[in-house]
């Protein structure tokens, strides 16, 4: 009984911590991130990258999410490759330091996520798609060769459990193409010192009900680790995609 009105609670402060947020705070700061990068400079940018990240702060705040930070996202440009758990993962990686992701094209519609998905560069790319996935390809290396941070979930989705899943070698053509490095990067949740893997989907859970639950449950810590880097240049890309599943996966269950 203590439990469930804890829950009760925990959801209806949250909630209303974030309904207010997203009106009086994201959507301004939203607007502001676009205007930064609309002016094209390189003030506009860091000015742009610092704003999204103290919106990924705060949201994860309110989910009751910390994070632990081991390593750091490498300089200029670099492919970072990371297992996937959750939707919280893109907040928990983009509160250490901005970066582009590549998501299926799904999110684009979403309310809400769709729009701060716009916001912050994604490169949408629809799943079976020859024709979009070649398009997605050629902006990731166009990001690349800018000297941006493009970040993939190799796994090709969130799926229920626990385990990482073999990573797709077609992602990382980009690297390769580019001849830039590939950053492994492992994320897990932690609570009381095991592994929280509660708050990824439950099976058949969908994305609002998932919401709800974060809302609801006890606070997490994510841990995230940035590892060493991965030469890509002139290897096949399913080595490379190896490569940065083994290291991982070392990491994940350590």
């Amino acid at each position: 009984m203590i439990s469930i009105l804890a829950s009760i609670l925990r959801f209806t402060f949250r909630t209303v911590l974030l309904v207010g947020y997203l009106l009086l705070v994201l959507f301004p700061a939203l607007m502001l991130i676009n205007h930064f990068n609309g002016l094209g400079t390189e003030e506009g940018s860091l000015k742009a990258e610092a704003t999204a990240v103290r919106v990924a702060s705060r949201l994860l705040w309110i989910f009751g999410v910390n994070t632990r930070v081991r390593g750091a996202p490498a300089d200029g440009p670099v492919l970072i490759a990371a297992n996937h758990l959750s939707w919280l993962d893109i907040l928990v990686m983009q509160s250490v330091r901005s970066m582009c992701f590549v998501g299926k094209a799904e999110i684009d519609r979403w309310p809400l996520f769709g729009y701060m998905a716009r916001a912050g560069n994604t490169i949408f790319h629809q799943r079976g798609s020859r024709d979009s996935a070649s398009g997605a390809a050629t902006l990731m290396i166009q990001r690349l060769k800018q000297g941006q941070r493009v970040a993939i979930f190799p796994e090709g989705g969130i799926l229920p459990g626990n385990s990482v899943r073999r990573f797709h070698a077609r992602l990382f053509r980009a690297a390769v193409d580019a001849q830039c490095p590939v950053q492994p990067v492992m994320v897990r949740y932690m609570r009381d010192g095991h592994r929280d893997d509660d708050i990824s989907f439950r099976e058949g859970e969908n994305m609002m009900v998932n919401i709800g639950r974060v809302l609801a449950r006890p606070g997490a810590q994510a841990d995230i680790r940035f590892l060493p880097l991965i030469d890509a240049a002139g290897r096949p890309r399913r080595a490379v995609a190896d490569a940065a599943r083994a290291a991982v996966l070392e990491n994940y269950a350590g």
